[in-house]
């Protein structure tokens, strides 16, 4: 009986070391579970432009498409420096259309009747200088006399050159420099409206994409600074599962590599593609421990796309099952 009880004790022990090694090898082989989240590509959007919220056209959670307004800035000030630069881009436009133009025909023509009556002194003072001259020669008048007539013919002269010289840049109209400089000011100002327009067209903040307004983050009255985002949207189709795998674990996964993971919001699993595996370490999920002789076991982020087109939503679970690897 003693011999039965020994016997039944070795069997049990036998029994139980051959089940601990069984668990053990099987514990080795077991599957891993890897639990990530859904992200989406975040766009925050503001405007270059600081200013009061004149009107919000959106809320959380509305679906916008690419080209949507979602929001307004009002801007007087910039209402009334567009007013400032057209006028001043009329006036040098003006100004070139005059240097263009030349001069007005009735100063044309004043400008021509003044050279034809400096012309009629020089003539008239011509021949009173020849009777002066005949006359000196015949001894009736002095010498001085016909220097003095002399002079006046010379002056007359030099009127009629200056009568002239008006005539002709009356035709003429403005130089080519002042034509070049008048060409110059309406672009510049051409150039300070266009800024000040392409100003006022930022004040309307549109969707750059489709997708799902997550955030807005400021009312209708409120005062943001430049670049401020004021309402958030989450593209369509942009959404991935981000995961950190331990890097043990990365061998059974490379870029284009197709599994299969379930969402638990879906209650069902979809296929999915491996798009991206970070290149650098994030952070350790096992530390070292001297005396077991172990290593620090680092994850690295992997992200995949979905391959059918679900409703995902940002934050929810996607459980992707992988090999434990073997110890060794």
């Amino acid at each position: 009986m003693k011999r039965l009880s020994i016997s039944l004790v070795v069997i049990l022990i036998l029994t139980l070391s051959i089940v601990v090694f069984v668990a053990y090898r099987l514990g080795d082989s077991e599957r891993v579970v890897a639990q990530g989240f859904v992200e989406s590509r975040m766009l925050r959007l503001g405007s270059k432009l600081a200013g009061r919220i004149d009107r919000l056209y959106v809320e959380e959670g509305d679906s916008v498409v690419q080209g949507d307004t979602l929001y307004i800035i009002s801007t007087p000030e910039l209402d009334a420096k567009l007013l400032q630069v057209e006028a001043m881009l009329d006036g040098a436009k003006a100004i070139e259309e005059k240097a263009k133009v030349g001069t007005r025909k009735p100063l044309v023509a004043s400008a021509c009747d003044m050279w034809q009556k400096a012309e009629v002194g020089v003539t008239y003072a011509r021949q009173t200088y020849r009777r002066v001259a005949r006359l000196c020669e015949q001894g009736v008048v002095s010498a001085q006399k016909r220097d003095e007539a002399l002079a006046n013919l010379e002056a007359a002269k030099a009127t009629a050159r200056a009568a002239k010289s008006q005539y002709m840049l009356a035709v003429e109209g403005a130089s080519r420099e002042d034509k070049e400089a008048a060409m110059a000011q309406v672009q510049q100002a051409q150039s300070v409206v266009l800024e000040v327009e392409r100003y006022l067209a930022d004040r309307v903040v549109l969707s750059p994409v489709d997708g799902v307004v997550s955030s807005v983050v400021a009312n209708a009255g409120e005062i943001v600074g430049s670049g401020y985002p004021v309402v958030v949207v989450a593209e369509s189709g942009s959404a991935l599962a981000s995961f950190n795998i331990p890097e043990t674990l990365l061998p059974q996964l490379t870029v284009g590599q197709l599994i299969v993971a379930s969402v638990p919001a879906l209650g069902r699993s979809i296929e999915w593609r491996v798009k991206s595996v970070a290149v650098e370490a994030d952070f350790a999920t096992q530390s070292a421990t001297s005396a077991r002789g172990d290593v620090d076991i680092r994850t690295f982020e992997v992200k995949l796309e979905p391959l059918e087109g679900v409703a995902l939503r940002d934050g929810m679970s996607v459980v992707v099952e992988l090999q434990k690897p073997l110890k060794q």
